[in-house]
């Protein structure tokens, strides 16, 4: 336990006093079950979500602690009566319980330092996914469709909805730009992790001569902003109206139901013309400006933050080198955390898992290990 203290320390817990700090947890966890058995609680839709919210950012840390109290008192139990008994049979197992005991608590002790880490605030957000071809032609476009339906696979995974807001068609299948919304608890946490750069190594289609060719996309992942996120003056913005282009419904191509907004300060240009209405695709254009201006805002607390700590998996720099798809050897690696896996099909179909969770797991490695360095 002392090492649990002296981390927390560290973290901003409080030293001496984490236990309480957990032991408080505890209580309010225990409170939040209590009000939400109320029968008026159904009633207030909001104080239910607020609730209900409370209680699973709760319940990991509290099952977590529980496990680690009752491993400690186990620990105590077995020294208790190693020290009264003699049958060296029961010794031996009372040793045994003693020693998975402690190995148990050094495990929950990791769990509990990775739960009270602090918080990315925008973990629960849905996210706006801009995917762009880079170098390699139409051959990076139809890469690019080929991720955007990786994402949608593994969106579908999840449970998530997925709603094209912006699309720009190479002619052959591909994407020279595509722009979607994944909306689903969580997604961020998740998909934070897959901006930058993402290169395909293997024969293109539209190559008779049969050789490999390396091609590029950029992958932008951008939390949702709401308006309180974000102070946007719509005198700021320019609209413009224009015909749709490329495939499309019945009355796509033959109104003026596309939109072009330009952000006047920052010279952001967004178009969307994926939608029928004009109105909506104002909204949704809205929708990424707002965005691009949060994300704006968050690469500059990254940057400053970077500088006093040493680098961390990359969560937002669109020039980085993350990810290679090689299809004649069938592997996929990610550079950052030099991982390699040889099931490129499943891949793309969007079983990226073991991709997020082992990029979840290094981060958080860097970020105990940083509090260490700090001890």
């Amino acid at each position: 336990m002392r090492d649990l203290i002296a981390w927390c320390a560290v973290s901003g817990m409080g030293g001496s006093i984490v236990f309480d700090k957990l032991e408080d947890l505890v209580r309010r966890f225990e409170e939040v079950l209590n009000e939400l058995g109320e029968p008026d609680v159904a009633n207030n839709q909001e104080r239910f979500r607020k609730l209900m919210k409370e209680q699973n950012d709760l319940a990991p840390i509290v099952e977590t602690y529980r496990k680690y109290k009752a491993a400690g008192q186990t620990v105590e139990d077995s020294l208790s009566l190693l020290d009264e008994e003699n049958d060296e049979e029961m010794r031996e197992m009372l040793k045994e319980e003693l020693s998975n005991a402690r190995a148990e608590i050094v495990s929950l002790e990791r769990e509990l330092k990775i739960l009270l880490l602090p918080k990315d605030p925008n973990d629960e957000k849905n996210v706006i996914v801009e995917i762009r071809a880079g170098a390699g032609g139409d051959e990076a476009a139809l890469f690019a469709a080929d991720v955007f339906r990786m994402y949608s696979h593994y969106a579908e995974n999840n449970h998530w909805k997925v709603d094209t807001m912006n699309s720009n068609e190479n002619g052959i299948g591909g994407f020279k730009e595509i722009v979607f919304m994944i909306d689903g608890q969580g997604a961020y946490s998740k998909l934070k992790y897959e901006s930058g750069v993402h290169r395909v190594q293997r024969i293109p289609v539209t190559e008779s001569g049969g050789r490999i060719h390396t091609s590029t996309i950029t992958v932008a992942i951008m939390p949702e902003a709401e308006e309180v996120d974000v102070e946007l003056d719509l005198n700021d913005c320019k609209f413009d109206v224009f015909r749709a282009s490329g495939n499309g419904g019945q009355c796509v191509n033959t109104t003026d139901s596309a939109v072009r907004l330009t952000h006047l300060p920052t010279g952001i240009v967004v178009s969307c013309q994926d939608e029928k209405s004009q109105l909506k695709n104002k909204e949704k254009a809205l929708k990424v400006l707002r965005s691009r201006l949060y994300e704006m805002e968050l690469e500059k607390k990254h940057d400053a933050e970077a500088q006093a700590r040493r680098s961390q998996v990359g969560t937002g720099d669109r020039s980085e080198k993350i990810r290679t798809y090689n299809f004649p050897q069938g592997r996929v690696t990610d550079h950052r955390i030099k991982l390699t896996l040889h099931r490129l099909d499943s891949i793309l179909g969007g079983d990226l898992e073991e991709i997020i969770d082992s990029l979840i797991a290094a981060d958080q490695a860097i970020r105990l290990s940083g509090l260490d360095e700090d001890k």
